[in-house]
């Protein structure tokens, strides 16, 4: 169960979600599963969770509050996807 096939994110928006959380780590994206924690498969930690809220927000402009539990990279995708704007998405 690969990113690409398990998400109902529009194509752009989890492919650029996948780009950045792949950066922070140089994981390719190619690798990286909807259903992968990012903690305890990946070995992001704390900081590397914040750095990868900060850059989404930036790059969507949304806002993440601290509270929404974020753990899989599919919480994320699903996340930004349904906070961003169709306006957004379009650009």
């Amino acid at each position: 169960m690969y990113a690409s096939t398990s998400t109902t994110a529009p194509k752009s928006i989890q492919q650029q979600v996948l780009r950045i959380i792949s950066k922070r780590k140089a994981i390719k994206a190619r690798r990286l599963r909807i259903g992968s924690d990012l903690s305890r498969e990946l070995g992001f930690d704390t900081v590397d969770v914040v750095d990868i809220i900060l850059e989404l927000e930036r790059n969507f402009h949304i806002t993440i509050p601290d509270e929404v539990p974020l753990t899989t990279i599919g919480d994320f995708v699903n996340y930004v996807a349904t906070h961003t704007n169709t306006e957004a998405q379009a650009a």
